[in-house]
């Protein structure tokens, strides 16, 4: 049974598997942030009694959970 040498034999390839490219590192993440009074996709769990409350008047209910929560912002000193 032949046996295959475990380290390369030949300088050459023993050079490179010294050098090897190097892994190139991912890039930053750039986080934008959106203008203001443009509204962001997001996902949410809410309660099903809130959910049910801004539902019962129909249509509309996300822009009225976003009015309540701008009232508590603005309430709160925010922008």
């Amino acid at each position: 049974m032949a046996m295959t040498p475990r380290r390369p034999v030949n300088p050459k390839d023993a050079a490179e598997a010294l050098f090897k490219p190097a892994k190139k590192p991912p890039a930053p993440v750039v986080e934008r942030r959106a203008a203001p009074e443009v509204k962001e996709l997001v996902s949410i769990k809410l309660d099903s009694a809130v959910l049910e409350h801004f539902q019962k008047d129909g249509p509309g209910w996300q822009d009225r959970i976003n009015d309540a929560l701008r009232g508590v912002v603005e309430a709160n000193g925010g922008s």
